[in-house]
């Protein structure tokens, strides 16, 4: 089902279509305000989306990514926070600036190699 905008409302109701586990589609209705309806129409107006509801999907997705960024840091804070506490951690100085930016680097190249 397309995502309904038009020009002749204030509040634009729209057929939200998300993706669930197992690709099934869910539609919701949602009141975007007429910002959130003009930047929309922008949207696919210049062509950067073929329509609304793959402009507002995308938006999704891309909230749906910070989200789940935002809380992957929080578990590394809390992580971080806890080794502090049990005093598991290495000090580094200027003298050992070096070896770290080893470790850090080796770490990395492990992550890319082997994901």
């Amino acid at each position: 089902m397309p995502l309904l905008v038009t020009r002749h409302t204030s509040l634009v109701t729209a057929l939200l279509t998300l993706f669930a586990l197992n690709t099934n589609l869910r539609d919701m209705e949602v009141q975007l305000t007429p910002d959130q309806e003009a930047f929309v129409q922008k949207a696919v107006a210049s062509g950067r989306y073929p329509s609304a509801e793959a402009a507002v999907r995308d938006a999704m997705a891309r909230w749906e990514d910070g989200e789940r960024s935002r809380v992957e840091l929080l578990a590394a804070l809390d992580e971080a926070e806890a080794d502090l506490k049990s005093a598991e951690f290495s000090d580094y100085t200027n003298a050992t600036l070096p070896q770290l930016a080893d470790e850090l680097k080796h770490e990395a190249r492990q992550r890319r190699d082997h994901p």
